[in-house]
């Protein structure tokens, strides 16, 4: 049995490993990477394998980081079943489509300026229909149900706290007479959000594969959060300016909203009532309309109390859903304070761009992220300081406020991620640490093997371990990506991975001492060979 990480491997978007079994090879999550290439353009690289020869998915949550490629996936001939919870196929089925438009316009636009260069056209990865097409594979399960997806393979869907529908993994996989199991982590929430309830902890696992984006630092508490958010609405109301808010349309957007109804009814921001609140995102309208009308039942306590109380969280007199592109285009042209909540949340596609542009030079604008902004996305740009960016070919000059709030982030940081990998009792035999920024990930896997019990590695994207057989496999799995730039970390990655499995070995018994020298021998060698190759 194979694990494989083609995605989200030192890098925080495009989440995708393989599991190989004897009965064949499913997919957990089939992500799209977001940021962009030094030209502006991320290419439709092709998959790592062959899709039809995927029999399944299961898919942790339906943010497009881990979902955005199953429509690609479908139209290149994979045939299986994409297993999720109810909310999440739900959630797919606007948030895919809405990702196959952004895909389509993305290479209209890109085809007008290659057709001025004499260059050809490209095709978009995917289309709004071949979105639609790939729903009818969909298989919602509930959360604590068992389910056979493969022979000898069964999974079940764990609350992971993220996002509504969100899920960790409990994945059983008979391997000759044993059976492995492996957890995966999705993406862990934080607790006491708003609306969605606090993470389930998962008690035991073989293996895990674990999410780690702030695995190198601390949130603010929520209670901390909130409060910061009602000094920034305040003062930009004070100001009389315009409140940009890049959000993700599906969970972000409706934690504000839940927040903004609080300030209200407790009267803690004054003048509030009077301020008109955009959301200007057609998916963020259909998503809060899912929220509203479906799914309390898997609202966290507080917020079902309020809902049995015939009070609706979501729902304020002076918010405005924009549909149309000229509603959009209005909310600029307006006087006085303003909150504008639009997609997309790293500010890579979609109405944000153009607040954005309307709002940046404004010396009495606030731009305030609530999420987390990915490298080389215009979100992080804009956080990591920049005094001007480029959008839609215009230089902008940045005089508006920028600030940032990490404790509404939907991530689990460093101190909640250990609680959640501490619940496992007993430990599992190896932690992938995955869904991070390269550095990020070597310090969180260095805390963690600094606690008694835990062995974590950090593998780059294309290793492959065998996880039922011989460890020793490991190098020769990574020798395989030598011409990639990343390869001197993945050789580091796999040593250390071996060694310690030689150790473990070794004590326990299972590996002579003569054997474990021959092993050392042939690391050595192999270290030698990819030097020479990479010098």
């Amino acid at each position: 049995m194979k694990l494989c990480f083609l995605g989200a491997a030192r890098t925080v978007t495009g989440s995708c490993h393989k599991l190989d079994t004897d009965n064949g090879s499913l997919l957990v999550d089939c992500g799209m990477r977001q940021g962009r290439d030094q030209n502006g353009f991320v290419p439709a690289s092709p998959f790592a394998f062959n899709p039809s020869e995927i029999r399944c998915v299961l898919l942790t949550h339906s943010h497009i980081d881990h979902s955005g490629l199953i429509p690609r996936l479908v139209k290149n001939g994979f045939k299986g079943k994409i297993y999720c919870t109810v909310p999440t196929s739900d959630l797919c089925g606007i948030m895919l489509p809405d990702s196959g438009h952004i895909q389509e316009m993305d290479a209209e636009q890109q085809n007008r300026k290659r057709k001025r260069a004499g260059k050809p056209e490209i095709s978009p990865m995917y289309t709004a229909q071949d979105a639609l097409d790939c729903l009818k594979q969909f298989a919602p399960q509930d959360y604590g149900a068992e389910t056979e997806v493969l022979p000898g393979v069964r999974v079940r869907f764990v609350e992971a706290g993220h996002l509504l529908g969100s899920s960790a993994l409990e994945v059983w996989a008979e391997d000759g007479t044993r059976t492995v199991k492996l957890a995966f982590s999705g993406d862990i929430g934080t607790e006491n959000r708003p609306i969605i309830r606090d993470p389930e902890m998962i008690r035991t696992a073989d293996y895990v594969v674990m999410e780690s984006t702030y695995g190198d630092r601390l949130h603010d508490t929520p209670t901390n959060a909130k409060e910061q958010f009602r000094d920034v609405v305040k003062s930009t109301i004070e100001r009389g300016g315009t409140l940009v808010i890049p959000s993700f349309a599906v969970g972000r957007t409706q934690e504000l909203l839940y927040d903004l109804n609080l300030f209200m009814v407790n009267n803690e921001v004054p003048g509030l009532k009077d301020v008109p609140i955009f959301v200007d995102s057609p998916l963020a309208t259909r998503a809060t309309e899912i929220f509203r009308k479906n799914y309390y039942k898997y609202y966290d306590e507080e917020s079902k109390a309020l809902v049995e109380k015939g009070e609706d969280p979501l729902d304020m007199p002076n918010l405005i859903f924009s549909e149309t592109a000229e509603e959009s285009r209005a909310i600029n042209d307006l006087q006085g304070a303003r909150i504008i909540i639009s997609s997309s949340g790293m500010c890579e596609a979609g109405r944000i761009r153009h607040h954005l542009k309307h709002n940046l030079w404004r010396e009495d604008a606030t731009v305030l992220f609530v999420g987390y902004q990915a490298e080389n996305t215009l979100g992080r740009l804009l956080l990591d300081g920049a005094k001007s960016v480029r959008i839609f070919g215009e230089e902008i000059f940045v005089r508006a406020r920028i600030r940032s709030i990490p404790g509404y982030s939907g991530h689990a940081d460093r101190d909640a991620l250990i609680s959640w990998l501490r619940a496992f009792d007993p430990l599992p035999a190896k932690v992938f640490v995955v869904h991070g920024e390269s550095a990020v990930c070597d310090a969180f896997a260095s805390v963690l093997n600094a606690l008694p019990g835990i062995h974590a590695v950090v593998p780059s994207e294309g290793m492959e371990f065998d996880i039922t057989g011989d460890a020793w496999k490991t190098a020769e799995a990574a020798e395989r990506y030598a011409g990639r730039k990343d390869a001197l970390r993945a050789l580091e990655a796999a040593v250390s991975a071996l060694l310690k499995e030689g150790d473990r070995a070794l004590a326990a018994g299972g590996v002579k001492a003569a054997d474990a020298r021959n092993m050392q021998q042939e690391l050595e060698r192999l270290v030698a060979r990819w030097k020479g190759k990479l010098a």
